[in-house]
């Protein structure tokens, strides 16, 4: 990092990503029959593997940007992982309401926008306020 507040920056990032995504997880949590009827409605397959991993990804995931723990090899699956929710969840090119059709460009074109933000914490790194900085092996002061 090249700059103090740059680990402040990050850290405030990984907690913007990490509300979305805890949020999203827990309320799967709570509605997990509906979530479940939600994929089968979509015909995304093997809702039984599928419910469990999206829950559990959105869980995790959260907790561990919030903690700052694997951020680098975590921003690359949740970029994917936001990229697939997008292209399963938000397929506005099936849709033939012209509201409902906007609606589903914004939602696709924003988790879009949030997998470049988790390819940047990949690349950045947790920052200095996580639980990464804290396992990193400490080099000798000169």
């Amino acid at each position: 990092m090249s700059r103090a507040a740059d680990s402040g920056i990050i850290l405030i990032a990984r907690l913007a990503l990490s509300v979305l995504f805890l949020w999203s997880g827990i309320m799967k949590l709570l509605g997990y029959g509906a979530f479940v009827g939600y994929l089968q409605a979509k015909g995304v397959p093997l809702v039984q593997i599928a419910a469990p991993v999206a829950t559990a990804v959105e869980v995790i995931g959260g907790i561990f940007l919030v903690i700052g723990f694997m951020i680098r090899p975590l921003g690359l699956v949740m970029a994917i992982y936001t990229i697939a929710t997008a292209v399963l969840g938000h397929d506005f090119w099936n849709v033939t309401n012209a509201a409902l059709q906007h609606d589903m460009v914004i939602h696709f074109w924003k988790n879009v926008g949030i997998a470049g933000g988790f390819l940047l914490l990949m690349v950045t790194g947790a920052g200095g306020a996580s639980v990464d900085a804290a396992r990193a092996p400490r080099r000798p002061s000169l």
